[in-house]
């Protein structure tokens, strides 16, 4: 895996500014900059929530992953990350709360635990490494989508 992070300043404008775009080995981009009082202009993610961003998607990939192999009408899948950090450098993780709404047709409770349990303990690289400085919870819900009109 490879990626590379070049900063571009203030966006293209030529003016000082924390802003960096990061382009990744699969051919994708994305703006990152940093809050104002850190002299970004607030025009992308902060890296930090980047990385945030990338373990809830590490995450919620696993679980789909798992309950579609496990025969589960999976329809949606949503994990809000709650998160708090060191109060001095270096600001690491130290705890992070997964919340899994989980949608599908008559979902199987103990194979939703499972699916969550699994990622986090074997198949999340991201949350497995984040997990080296912060306490990580998780909690979960089932929303039932109803069946397809005939």
């Amino acid at each position: 895996m490879q990626c590379t992070v070049k900063w571009i300043g203030a966006a293209g404008t030529g003016e000082p500014g924390m802003s960096f775009v990061a382009e990744t080995g699969s051919g994708h981009a994305i703006v990152m900059d940093g809050a104002p009082e850190g002299g970004g202009r607030n025009l992308g993610p902060r890296p930090m929530e980047m990385v945030l961003l990338g373990t809830g998607g590490c995450t919620a990939y696993d679980v789909v992953l798992i309950l579609r192999k496990s025969g589960q009408a999976i329809t949606g899948c949503e994990v809000t990350l709650t998160s708090e950090r060191a109060p001095a450098d270096p600001k690491v993780f130290t705890r992070i709360h997964f919340h899994f709404a989980v949608k599908g047709r008559a979902l199987k409770p103990n194979l939703v635990e499972r699916a969550i349990k699994l990622s986090h303990e074997k198949y999340c690289s991201a949350s497995i490494m984040i997990g080296k400085t912060a306490e990580m919870s998780h909690d979960w819900e089932i929303i039932e989508d109803p069946a397809p009109a005939a």
